[in-house]
């Protein structure tokens, strides 16, 4: 057999080294363990594609790996260059490749191989037609065992050889699949191995052919089930130079001796991409490492595929820091901005902007020099032309490689596109959720706008710098010259486009007016409706929206619609009207307002503040419209000659007729005060109505106490009473609706006070040149005849009522008032009064609060037989009828002795028997009450005293109840003392009868059970 690569002689060279220095057997045995199991692990598919590729590169064939398992054997057939004697060497040494001169191979350590190692303990390898070379751990220590030198290393590491260290001539043939020209074939060790390449099988993923470009696919049959893995579907971009001795000397210092001997780099970007060409996710098999080429241990959480010569440390796992790794970060930046810019500009490029943080000190460099370099790349499609470009300072103001950071001494040109412009992200801008029909319309507003769909709030946009436009700040560039020009259908076109969940921004949103101008917020703005289309109302400055710029969004944002009735609510007409009678020419005012008041079919007193309009009067002169009157109105026969109030002139007339000139304020009738929510305060209440104050003082003298001023719900007043000449004619008015409701009572804290109007008449002699507090109803109470004069006939009894004309006794002493004035009239010598009236006065008087009247001066009374009016010093009111007797001399107020302490009280005046001691002064007999007394009278006393002569205080009495007892002189003393005696007082003259006839007892008791 024919010794094809010369292994004989290698395996005689390694065992003859290994004899003179055992160590060397030692050291080759470990250097091997630790590739297989540290930094080549879990890579023997990795660098069986890698063999390959190198293959067919040396080729120049198309590379195809063909990976085979069948139970526990996995074979690997691949195309390119045979086996060689070179390449049996370079796999059977350690750290020797043969490939270093080699531009463009993959493999440039000599320790790939190894990885077979980790599953397999006899690797053969053979070519077509050349042979074939193995390598088998039982062999080699069996070998070994034989050299005595090296019997203590064996038995101290248990037997365990170097494997691929002493190659053997594999006996022909070499079964190489058809079309293919090299196969390895790896019995694998155990199940745990073949399980292990199981999957690895199934985690070879198109990424390791993008790794290696030689290597169009690699075809995997595991147990007949087959698949074929292209790099198909992903977008490349490679990158490549060579090194200066400048380079080498100042990027390789701290690198090994055979890397310094390959002057050149290499690097690739990769992407998925779906049909549209816009970039998708790493597939799930593919490890978020950089691949060096072959997959390290360095994190890289991109959403991209590198492939790079990085320098690798002697793990092979980690990149290893220096220049020459921070050359490659800064070539590998460069790459991916240029990745990112053959990629469809679409919102999908956001998802390859990195965040700043990574996860490990390579990812973070990378990302940071990408990052420095996005902001400045023309990257992003934009609808409209940027700003001249305003150089931002950044985090990209500080690269992190020196020598290549020149390109951000200027930022890069915008670049024109077929589809608009390629703007940088420091150019860029972006509506937040903008549309695409928004983003047309505002496109010449935003320099640099991206289109519709672009994420506002993304962090991608943030890294690239882009400015963020909220819809206040499109707001805000809608103004100068930008809009200058525009059409109202313009607007319109923009209102409709808006949207319409953030009203808060667009409260500065530009409007155009029919008057030309461009204002700035719809709130404020009206909206003509039809009914108020073809009013000129330019007069009044009003804020009218331009009929072809009307959109409801205005409205959402606090337009007003404006109908006619809205239109005259505006503050703006408000202040017109408020300043037309110091108009230079009110007339245009005048027609805007009277034209909106028909429009709006106003009502006379809905609009109270339209009494301010200027109009002109029959006199040439010019009014307020609350102070001239229709000529042909109620109220113009009923007012005195010479007023304040004019006429309206006959043209203002017959241009909008009365009900318009009504409903503007021109006086028709009584002009009434309308107002809500009044509060009765001095400082407050002033409508300007005469004796105003006086009815506030009036109605607040009837309230209680309070810590804050009361308020009226709704308060209604008649104008213009102290200008009546004709009161008939008047009244007549005044006590029909709508007039009538501002008679009606006020109720304020719980208190009925009277309104205005009826104060105000009920003080003034409106009724037949009386005041209505001193007439009485006609036909009312019996009681107040003689005390009041009738009132005229023929008006309303319950307006003439709410007036204050007296009606019913009760009612005059329940009003404020009231009892003061009934003790006025009785003391008044003119008024006549007959004695059963003055008595039933008397009585309802008893029931008055005395807090709530002034003592009079003067009182009417009784005095002998006749009434009189007295001075209240002389008067007395008596409170027993034994008491009578002893104040004759003096006026009596005489009423039910139940009712006198009250009277009292009331007037102020002394009780009978605080004047009169009332001592009986003369002597008497005592004697029995007579038997048949006691039948009408069963609790009178059993005796009674008589005098001869009785005498009370000195003066001659008829009867006394004294100190329990009776004192009489005569039958009628008698009769009246037993009487009041025992509580009867009425029973005194039957009494008196029966004792002067006994025999009419059983005719009185008759008569008594009659009554």
């Amino acid at each position: 057999m024919s010794d094809t690569y010369g292994t004989d002689r290698m395996r005689a060279a390694v065992l003859a080294a290994w004899t003179a220095s055992p160590a060397r057997f030692r050291e080759d045995a470990n250097a091997e363990e630790d590739f297989a199991l540290g930094g080549y692990r879990d890579r023997l598919i990795v660098e069986l594609a890698q063999n390959a590729a190198d293959a067919a590169l040396r080729a120049g064939v198309p590379g195809v790996l063909r990976l085979t398992l069948r139970g526990d054997m996995l074979t690997a057939a691949n195309t390119g260059a045979a086996l060689d004697a070179t390449g049996v060497e370079s796999l059977s040494t350690l750290r020797a490749s043969g490939k270093r001169d080699e531009a463009g191979a993959a493999g440039r350590f000599g320790v790939g191989f190894a990885a077979v190692v980790s599953v397999c303990d006899a690797p053969s390898i053979g070519s077509r037609g050349v042979g074939g070379v193995r390598w088998s751990r039982t062999e080699t220590a069996a070998l070994v065992a034989e050299i005595p030198q090296l019997a203590g290393e064996l038995t101290g590491r248990g037997g365990h050889v170097p494997l691929l260290r002493l190659p053997f001539d594999e006996p022909p043939p070499i079964d190489v699949p058809e079309g293919l020209d090299t196969i390895v074939r790896l019995p694998l060790r155990d199940a745990a191995a073949v399980e292990s390449v199981r999957r690895l099988l199934a985690e070879t993923s198109p990424a390791l052919l993008i790794g290696l470009p030689a290597l169009e696919a690699i075809e995997i049959d595991v147990d007949g089930e087959t698949r074929t893995v292209v790099g198909d579907g992903w977008h490349v971009v490679s990158e490549s130079g060579g090194f200066t001795p400048d380079e080498v000397s100042r990027l390789f210092a701290d690198r090994p001796t055979e890397e310094r001997a390959r002057p050149y780099w290499s690097l690739r970007w990769a992407v998925p991409v779906t049909g549209t060409g816009e970039p998708g996710p790493l597939p799930g098999t593919v490890p978020p490492v950089v691949h060096a080429p072959t997959p390290s241990d360095e994190a890289l959480d991109l959403p991209a595929l590198l492939i790079a010569s990085f320098p690798m440390a002697t793990d092979r796992r980690h990149v290893a820091k220096g220049p020459l790794a921070d050359f490659l970060v800064e070539r590998a930046a460069d790459a991916y901005v240029r990745l990112l810019r053959e990629l469809p500009r679409t919102p999908k490029l956001l998802d390859l902007v990195p965040s700043l943080l990574g996860k490990g000190e390579l990812d973070a460099a990378i990302r940071r020099a990408i990052l420095e370099r996005l902001p400045g790349t023309p990257l992003l499609p934009a609808v409209s032309a940027p700003a001249p470009a305003v150089r931002t300072p950044s985090f990209a103001d500080a690269p992190v490689f020196e020598p290549d950071a020149e390109w951000l001494v200027e930022p890069p040109a915008t670049e024109p596109d077929s589809d608009g412009w390629v703007v940088t992200g420091r150019e860029a801008a972006v509506v937040a959720s903008a549309t695409a029909e928004l983003v047309e319309a505002v496109a010449g507003f935003v320099p640099g706008l991206l289109p519709a769909g672009w994420p506002a709030r993304s962090p991608a946009m943030t890294a690239l710098g882009v400015r963020r436009v909220e819809l206040a700040d499109l707001v805000d560039l809608l103004s100068g010259e930008a809009v200058e020009g525009r059409e109202p259908a313009w607007w319109r076109a923009l209102y409709d486009v808006l949207p319409a969940d953030d009203p808060e921004s667009l409260g500065a949103l530009p409007v155009p007016l029919t008057d030309g101008r461009l204002v700035r917020g719809p709130r404020g703005t009206l909206i003509l409706t039809d009914g108020g289309a073809n009013l000129d109302l330019t007069p009044l400055g009003l804020r009218i929206v331009h009929p072809e710029a009307a959109h409801p969004a205005l409205l959402r944002l606090g337009a007003a619609e404006a109908t006619p009735r809205t239109i005259l609510d505006d503050p703006l007409t408000k202040a017109a009207v408020a300043q037309s009678l110091d108009s230079p020419d009110p007339e245009p005012v005048a027609r805007a307002v009277l034209s909106l008041v028909d429009a709006a079919g106003l009502a006379p007193g809905e609009a109270p503040w339209l009494a301010e309009l200027a109009l002109p009067g029959a006199d040439g002169e010019l009014y307020p419209a609350g102070e001239l009157m229709l000529a042909d109105g109620a109220l113009a026969g009923l007012l005195e000659a010479d007023t304040h109030l004019g006429v309206a002139s006959s043209e203002l007339e017959e241009t909008y007729g009365a009900r318009v000139l009504a409903a503007a304020g021109v006086l028709d009738g009584f002009a009434m005060v309308h107002e809500a929510d009044v509060l009765l305060d001095p400082d407050e209440c002033d409508h300007d109505l005469d004796g105003e104050a006086a009815w506030l003082d009036h109605v607040l003298d009837l309230l209680p106490e309070l810590d804050v001023p009361p308020m009226v719900a709704e308060f209604t007043a008649v104008r213009d009473l102290d200008l009546v000449a004709d009161w008939p004619a008047a009244l007549e008015l005044l006590t029909r609706p709508p007039l009538r409701a501002a008679l009606h009572p006020l109720r304020v804290e719980g208190v009925e006070v009277p309104s205005y109007t009826a104060w105000w008449l009920a003080h003034h002699p409106v009724l037949g040149g009386r005041m209505p507090r001193e007439l009485r109803l006609p036909g009312a109470d019996p009681l107040l005849q003689g005390l009041y004069a009738d009132a005229p006939a023929g008006l309303d009894p319950a307006a003439l009522s709410m007036l204050g004309v007296r009606t019913t006794l009760a009612e005059l002493l329940a009003s404020h008032g009231g009892p003061e004035e009934l003790l006025d009239l009785m003391a008044d010598e003119s008024v006549e009064v007959d004695r059963a009236q003055l008595r039933a006065l008397w009585v309802a008087l008893a029931a008055v609060d005395p807090s709530r009247v002034a003592p009079p001066s003067r009182v009417r009374a009784v005095l002998g037989g006749s009434i009189v009016v007295a001075a209240a010093d002389d008067v007395v009111v008596v409170e027993a009828p034994d008491l009578l007797q002893l104040v004759t001399d003096r006026p009596l107020v005489l009423a039910p002795y139940d009712l006198a302490e009250s009277l009292s009280e009331l007037l102020d005046l002394p009780l009978a028997g605080e004047l009169a001691s009332g001592e009986v002064t003369s002597e008497g007999v005592v004697r029995p009450v007579p038997p048949e007394v006691r039948s009408l009278l069963p609790t009178a006393p059993e005796t009674y005293v008589e005098h001869e002569k009785l005498l009370v205080d000195g003066v001659e009495c008829a009867w006394r109840y004294f100190e329990g007892s009776v004192h009489c002189t005569g039958v009628d003393g008698l009769a009246r003392g037993l009487a009041w005696a025992t509580g009867q007082w009425n029973d005194r003259l039957a009494v008196a009868a029966l004792l002067r006839d006994p025999t009419a007892v059983p005719l009185l008791l008759a008569e008594a059970d009659l009554s």
